[in-house]
C-alpha cells in the first residue's frame, strides 16, 4: 500500500472531520439523542473496552436499550442484551480452546444469528475473522484455510464437511452451547482484530483483503449523506453477510441501533412476506435480487420500505426504472469493491436523471477519472476510477498482489467518465477491454445495448481469442419466458446503435448466468471460455 498519504496529522484531521460530519447524520437520523446517565456510563465503559468494534457496538446496545430486538432470524429474536450475553459466553469458550490474539476464525455460514454473533466473539477476544463464500469449493476452502492459517472454522451444517479435515470445526450446535461457558470475561484485547473479507474470485481463487479496525465514524458519515437510513430502522439483509456490502449493511444497522432481519436463502416471494411481517424498512441486496424481486410481477403487499439499496454487481439501467415504477423511488446503488469500500452513490434522483449512472461521491470521498499518464481528464471522456476516502483496505492476504496508487488515491480497475452534475457512468473493467483486428472494444456498453431489448432477462459479453483477429466479443444472452429473439436479432441491436467492431460475432442462449453468491457473473464458467 505504498504511495498512500497516511501521514499523523492528516490521518488525525481526517478522523476528526469525518467523526464530526457523522455525529450530524446521527443526529438527524435519530441516533443521537439523550440518554440515561447510567446507560450511558455502561455503554461507554463497553466502547472503552472493546472500541469501535462489533463486541464495543453491541455493549453499548446492550447498556442502551437491552430490550431492543437486534436479530430476527428464523429461530426467532434476539434482543441486544441476550446477544451480548451470548457472545461473552461464547469468547469465553472460544478463549479454552486457544482463539485470541493473532489466530484467525473462518466464518461459512448463510445469513442468520451464527455469523453475527461469530463476528461479535472474534472482535471480544481481538481474534481476526474470515468471511468465506459459500460457494467455495473443497479445494478454495483448503487452499485459503492454509494461507491464511485458520485456526478455527464455525460453520453451517450443511458446510461443515467441506470444510478441510485438519482444520477444527464448529457447527451451529456447538457454537451455540459456547453461550453456556462461565467465568470472568476474557481480558481486554491490546488489539482489534481484522475483518477479512475475500474477493469476488470471478478468475480464479479469491483472495483475502484486510479491512482496517474502525478509528472514526467517517464511513458512516459518508453513507448516511445519501441513504437516509434512522435510528431503530429494521433492516433486512438480503445480500450475503460474507460479502463488502451485507457485512457493511451489519455495521450501520448497528450504528443506528437497528434490527437485523435475516433469512439463510433469498427468494423474492419470502422478501415480500417478510417486509410485511416484519415491518421491514430498509433492504439491503445485490442487483440481481432487485431484479428477481421485479420479475415476480408484485408490488409490496402493505408495507413499503423506504430504502432498497443495492451493490456488489452493475445495476442495469432499464431494471433501476421498472424497478422504482413499481415500487416506488426507495432504490439507492452504491458502486464499490472490497478494497476501495465505496466510490459513489446514486440517489432515487439519480437514477430518474441519468439512468445506468453508478452516481456521485458522497461526502468527504475524492473521486477522480484519469487517463494512462496519471492526469485528470474532462466530463464525458472515459479513464480510469480512481478513489479515496475515510476506509481504504489495508492490503491483500496474498504476497505479491499489489493495486495501483496515484496520488494517495485507489484505483479500482475500472474505466468511466464523469457527467456534467459530477455523475460517474461505468464502461468496464480496464482488464475486460478486448483488442478486435486493432479495435479496442469495451463490453460494458454492448451489454447496456442488448439488455435494453424487452425480450432479454440479463446478458454477459465477454471476450474470446480468435486466430483472425486476436479475440472477438461473445454475448450470452437469457431470454424471458416467450421472447422471440434469435442471434441475428441480438446483433442487430448492437449493430444499431453502435461501431461495427463491437457487434459480437458469437451469440449464444443460455437458461441462465453462472454467478457466485454475490450475483457477479462467472465469466470462467460460460460455455467456450478459454
Amino acid at each position: 500500500m505504498a504511495g498512500v498519504d497516511s501521514s499523523p496529522l492528516r490521518t488525525a484531521l481526517g478522523s476528526a472531520l469525518g467523526t464530526s460530519r457523522a455525529l450530524v447524520a446521527l443526529t438527524r437520523s435519530g441516533v443521537v439523542r439523550p440518554i440515561r446517565p447510567d446507560r450511558l456510563v455502561q455503554g461507554l465503559a463497553g466502547l472503552a473496552r472493546y472500541r469501535l468494534t462489533l463486541a464495543g457496538g453491541y455493549a453499548f446496545g446492550a447498556a442502551r436499550h437491552p430490550e431492543r430486538p437486534a436479530v430476527v432470524d428464523d429461530a426467532g429474536t434476539l434482543t441486544y442484551a441476550e446477544l451480548h450475553t451470548r457472545t461473552g459466553g461464547m469468547a469465553r469458550g472460544l478463549a479454552r480452546r486457544g482463539v485470541g490474539e493473532g489466530t484467525r476464525i473462518g466464518v461459512l455460514c448463510r445469513n442468520h444469528r451464527t455469523p453475527v454473533e461469530a463476528m461479535v466473539t472474534a472482535s471480544t477476544l481481538g481474534a481476526d475473522v474470515v468471511l468465506l463464500n459459500t460457494g467455495l469449493s473443497p479445494d478454495q476452502l483448503a487452499e485459503i484455510a492454509d494461507e491464511l492459517d485458520l485456526h478455527t472454522v464455525i460453520a453451517d451444517d450443511e458446510f461443515r464437511d467441506l470444510v478441510p479435515a485438519d482444520r477444527t470445526v464448529l457447527g451451529e450446535a456447538e457454537f451455540e452451547a459456547l453461550a453456556d461457558t462461565p467465568g470472568p470475561a476474557p481480558a481486554r484485547p491490546r488489539r482489534e482484530g481484522r475483518m477479512i473479507v475475500l474477493t469476488s474470485g470471478t478468475t480464479g481463487t479469491p483472495k483475502g483483503a484486510r479491512r482496517p479496525p474502525i478509528s472514526n465514524l467517517g464511513p458512516a458519515a459518508a453513507i448516511l449523506s445519501v441513504i437516509p437510513l434512522r435510528a431503530a430502522d429494521r433492516v433486512l439483509i438480503a445480500a450475503p453477510l460474507f460479502h463488502t456490502w451485507g457485512n457493511a449493511g451489519l455495521l450501520l444497522t448497528l450504528l443506528q441501533g437497528g434490527t437485523l432481519v435475516l433469512r439463510r436463502r433469498f427468494d423474492p416471494e419470502d422478501v415480500l412476506d417478510t417486509v410485511e411481517e416484519q415491518d421491514v424498512q430498509v433492504i439491503i441486496a445485490v442487483p440481481v435480487m432487485a431484479q428477481r424481486l421485479h420479475e415476480t410481477g408484485r408490488g409490496w403487499r402493505g408495507r413499503r420500505p423506504r430504502i432498497v439499496a443495492v451493490s456488489g454487481s452493475a445495476l442495469p439501467s432499464g431494471l433501476a426504472l421498472d424497478f422504482m415504477d413499481r415500487y416506488g423511488d426507495c432504490l439507492y446503488n452504491l458502486y464499490g469493491s472490497t478494497e476501495v469500500s465505496w466510490v459513489s452513490i446514486a440517489s432515487p434522483r439519480d437514477l430518474r436523471e441519468a439512468p445506468g449512472t453508478a452516481g456521485r461521491a458522497p461526502v468527504g470521498t475524492v473521486l477522480r477519472i484519469l487517463d494512462d499518464d496519471g492526469r485528470a481528464v474532462p466530463p464525458g471522456t472515459d479513464g480510469r476510477v480512481f478513489v479515496g476516502n475515510d476506509m481504504p483496505f489495508e492490503g491483500y492476504t496474498r504476497p505479491g498482489t499489489e493495486i495501483e496508487i496515484h496520488d494517495g488515491l485507489i484505483g479500482t480497475g475500472d474505466l468511466g467518465h464523469l457527467d456534467d452534475a459530477g455523475r460517474l457512468h461505468l464502461t468496464g473493467r480496464g482488464d475486460d477491454m478486448i483488442v478486435s483486428g486493432g479495435e479496442n472494444v469495451h463490453p460494458g456498453p454492448v451489454e447496456d445495448l442488448i439488455a435494453a431489448d424487452a425480450g432479454v432477462r440479463e446478458v454477459a459479453v465477454v471476450g474470446v481469442s480468435d486466430e483472425r483477429f486476436g479475440q472477438r466479443l461473445a454475448a450470452y444472452v437469457v431470454l424471458h419466458p416467450g421472447a422471440d429473439l434469435d442471434e441475428d436479432g441480438v446483433r442487430e441491436l448492437v449493430r444499431a446503435k453502435a461501431a461495427r467492431f463491437a457487434v459480437p460475432r458469437d451469440v449464444v442462449f443460455l437458461d441462465e448466468l453462472p454467478r457466485n453468491q454475490t450475483g457477479k457473473v462467472l465469466s470462467r464458467e460460460l460455455p467456450g471460455r478459454d
